[in-house]
Formats: C-alpha cells, structure tokens, sequence
C-alpha cells in the first residue's frame, strides 16, 4: 500500500478530528508541476527542459505556505495534548482530584496508556509524510529546496521530531512499562520506545512503521555528563538545567525565565530559547530509576552548589536593601 493512502486512511481512523497534512493535495500540486516541466511550457516560460528555478511560481505560491500551515496545526495539537495527558499522570493528591473533577482528562489509567501511544504514533506518521513530501518535491525541482525547508521549520519550532512533548511521552511509556504496579488487565505498551546505553552514554530510541528511528541523545554537551534535571530548550536540546543556567547566564534562583532574550543555546546558537524551556519530568524520573547511583551522587553535588547560590543571592539582595 502507497504511502498517502496509509497515512489518509490513518487519519480517517482517527476517533477524534486531528490536523493532519493534505498529503493528496500536495501531491497533486507536485503532480501539475511535474506536467509543465515534462511538457516544456509552464507559467510564462519558467520551466525549461531539465530543471525548475529556485522559486518555482508553479507550486511554491501555495505548496510551501500550505505545508507550513498544516504542519503548525499538527505540532500545535501534539503539544497541546501531550502536555495536557502528562499533567494529569504526574499530579498528585487533590491536584489530580481537581483536574480529574474539571473534566479536562476524564480518562482511567489503561486510556491514559493508549492515548499517550497514539500520540507518539501520530507525531511519528506525520514526520514521516512531512519528509516524504519534502523529498518528493525536490525530486521534482531537482533542487534542495525541500531540505532547506525543513531547517527552516526546525528554526521555528514547527518540526515534530523536535518536540519536548515526544521525548517526554517515549519516557512516560518506559515509566508504565517498568513500573512495579502491573495489571493483567492492562493493555500492552508501546513498546516502540526504549532507553539504550551505549558505551555508558544513554540515549532514548523509538522505531515505527517506514524505519522511521528517533533517537535522542541524554548526554549534555556543556558538562559531557548524563544529563540531570533535564529541560529542553524551545530549539530542541536538552541540557542538564544548572548547566542551562549557567549557559543562559541566570541563577538557579532566577531561573531561566529570568534569561536575556539575547541568550543563545550553547549547540545551536539560536537566540530566545530559554524563556519557553520545557522541564522534562517523565524523563528525569526515567533516569533517576535507570542510574540510581550516578543520580544519588548528582543529586548530593548539586544540592550543595544550589545552597551556595541560594545564600549568594539572598546576601546580594540584602545588600542592596541596605544600600550596602
């Protein structure tokens, strides 16, 4: 079965209306594109005989705006609902009595499970029809326009791979799938997602339909260290959050909403990232479960160093209370 046909039928299956790509409706612009090209004409001459200009005025006056536009509805939507399943599964006490009784997720524990699998299945067919398309078009084009595209997403936070929210569910279904509290009747995990260590360095890995592989290093290139207390900066990578202070030049006091907007991320060098830094919870609880003796001696160090910012800050403020 070709792909626009699985993926329509996909959607189609969905219970609940998703945004998903017009994947057929891309296609067929490719498709009128393809034909001027093949036939010489074109709009106004623009095609020759081997290859189509930069700007195509063919297809890219809506094929590109059109993508762009479905692809911020469908990252919109996963975040929004991934956020909102991980609120309810890591509140406790009358929290969780509050959301449950507001309604916002009136849902068991075994639905909780296989919403939180149909997400990542939706975020991953989506990624797959995203660069199928991509791919598509610049066989077309003959170009590298495609690519460049989805740089271009990355840069605006609308590439789905890059989300917080999906390393956050992968490590929420290795919580519930090691978790001591087991039920017959439970239904089976996703068992897509899995925690690898490889030469001591972990990574998360989770591998669908189509080869389709995510693979998220868990190492934090400031300190080259296991990341601890991770967060995810909106560019996408994740960093130890003492390191990620340090980097966007905040106290922990602070925090990292107290960053500069001019503060770039240490890898990428993007600007604006920390304001909108997600705190990875499920993942934190993942590792801390997975490497209890290097989490204990984190734990331990990190405590005294937030102590001594702690008291830093704290003296600072009274000096300048006193005018000292």
């Amino acid at each position: 079965m070709k792909f626009c046909k699985k993926y329509q039928e996909y959607m189609q299956g969905q219970d609940k209306k998703l945004p998903g790509l017009g994947f057929k409706k891309l296609k067929k612009m490719l498709k009128n594109c393809r034909s001027d090209l093949q036939s010489g004409n074109g709009i106004d001459g623009v095609h020759d005989s081997q290859t189509c200009p930069d700007h195509c005025p063919v297809c890219d006056g809506t094929f590109f705006p059109s993508l762009l536009k479905e692809m911020s509805a469908v990252v919109g939507c996963f975040n929004e609902r991934a956020q909102k399943l991980l609120e309810l599964h890591l509140a406790s006490g009358f929290r969780k009595y509050i959301i449950w009784f507001k309604g916002k997720l009136q849902k068991n524990h075994g639905t909780l499970i296989q919403e939180g699998k149909d997400l990542v299945t939706y975020a991953l067919i989506n990624a797959i029809a995203i660069r199928k398309i991509l791919k598509k078009y610049d066989k077309i084009h003959y170009s590298k326009q495609g690519q460049a595209f989805k740089s271009q997403a990355q840069s605006m936070h609308i590439e789905i791979l890059q989300s917080p929210w999906l390393c956050e569910l992968m490590a929420f279904h290795i919580n519930l799938r090691e978790s001591k509290i087991k039920s017959r009747k439970a239904p089976t995990l996703f068992e897509g997602c899995n925690l690898t260590f490889n030469d001591g360095k972990p990574s998360l890995t989770c591998e669908l339909f189509d080869s389709v592989k995510v693979d998220i290093d868990l190492t934090c290139s400031i300190c080259l260290d296991t990341v601890f207390d991770a967060v995810s900066l909106t560019c996408g990578h994740i960093f130890c959050y003492m390191c990620a202070c340090s980097a966007a030049g905040v106290t922990i006091v602070d925090g990292l909403k107290a960053a500069e907007s001019k503060a770039k991320c240490p890898l990428c060098r993007e600007a604006r990232v920390y304001e909108g830094a997600v705190h990875l919870d499920e993942l934190n609880i993942l590792l801390s479960r997975s490497c209890r003796e290097y989490w204990e001696e984190r734990l331990q160090t990190e405590r005294i160093e937030r102590l001594r910012q702690s008291k830093e800050h704290w003296e600072n403020q009274c000096r300048a209370f006193m005018g000292v």
